[in-house]
């Protein structure tokens, strides 16, 4: 195996604890050598080995570094990309890519011009119900696409205190959040919408971001609905697909993000896997006669992420999740705001 990709953390918060460290931990191609913590040295438990730095600075000055983790508040994705990107790393940045299209695309251009590689950790791509959603719509046993649905509800009455993702513009709030992977997922199975409508709400008390919203995606002859809502108390299906000749529903959600909060390394091979009550069904009519069926769900499996992006870097592999494609998520969620802003269609298209 070729050597491991030298590594540095941005920060320690929340997705450096719980997503990138533990996958970087177990993954023989990375090897994490810096990490910036402005003030604490909560990495120590899982990277004794490596620097503490206290300043972005000093990570992109370390003469090792081949790559740089961006997984920083949202604003602060395009600048820390840029910088990481002209002192000559590779850069994995943290979804949302950056918060403006055209800034994905100026970043795009740079890693094209220094040849260096440059990627999304669209984590949710490798959800074990996602993953079995794109199985069960390449094999389309429910005949024609009439209308997807998507839902990433939770119950959160509370607006917590003293977090960035609480407080700020439009561009803060569950649309830029978990609608930036829901939106990208849309994109992996179908491709660019033809147009956009959504609505955004602010529905918890005290709440000043979206906590809400409603995106309908059009497509030749079928919708994608992208739902989410902070105050669902009972959620139903997490997919809902329909078809001229059945329907498929998976209920539940992931566990591998619940399994990596309470600690656990992604390892084993059970990493991912749901049991058989969590399975999708799908019901469909073949040749006259009414089928009902569960779905086994795959796997989910987040380190098949960075198993690529070694690949890409020491290998020249082609990218799993590309720039450009993701760059077209953000114009879809500038739609988004667009539409909601003026109670509108907005053709894409």
């Amino acid at each position: 195996m070729k050597s491991a990709v030298k590594t540095a953390l941005a920060s320690y918060g929340m997705s450096g604890q719980v997503f990138h460290g533990p996958l970087l931990k177990v993954n023989p191609g990375f090897e994490v050598i810096c990490i910036q913590e402005r003030t604490k040295t909560l990495s120590k438990k899982l990277f004794p080995g490596a620097s503490i730095v206290r300043s972005y600075a000093e990570l992109l000055n370390h003469p090792e570094v081949e790559l740089v983790v961006v997984n920083t508040p949202d604003h602060l994705h395009y600048s820390m990309a840029k910088a990481a990107l002209e002192a000559g790393k590779h850069v994995v940045v943290e979804k949302p890519m950056t918060l403006r299209s055209e800034e994905a695309e100026k970043l795009i251009t740079l890693a094209e011009k220094n040849k260096l590689m440059l990627t999304v950790f669209q984590n949710r791509r490798w959800d074990a119900d996602f993953r079995t959603v794109q199985q069960v719509v390449k094999e389309a046993k429910f005949g024609r696409l009439v209308e997807f649905e998507s839902h990433f509800d939770r119950y959160r009455t509370y607006v917590a205190p003293n977090t960035w993702k609480e407080e700020g513009d439009e561009y803060v709030g569950v649309l830029y959040n978990l609608g930036a992977h829901m939106v990208d997922q849309a994109v992996v199975l179908f491709g660019m919408p033809k147009a956009v409508t959504a609505h955004l709400r602010i529905v918890r008390k005290g709440g000043v971001v979206y906590d809400y919203y409603d995106i309908r995606l059009e497509y030749d002859g079928f919708a994608a609905l992208l739902k989410c809502s902070y105050l669902v108390k009972d959620p139903g299906p997490r997919y809902t697909i329909h078809g001229e000749l059945g329907t498929f529903y998976k209920w539940g959600i992931d566990p591998q993000e619940e399994l990596l909060k309470a600690g656990h390394l992604p390892t084993g091979q059970d990493w991912g896997a749901e049991p058989p009550e969590e399975w999708g069904t799908l019901i469909y009519e073949e040749n006259g006669e009414e089928i009902e069926m569960l779905v086994e769900t795959v796997p989910g499996n987040y380190n098949l992420f960075y198993d690529n992006v070694f690949e890409a870097i020491r290998n020249k592999a082609d990218l799993a999740v590309k720039p450009k494609e993701v760059a077209g998520v953000i114009r879809i969620l500038e739609a988004c705001l667009q539409s909601n802003r003026e109670k509108c269609t907005v053709a894409l298209l």
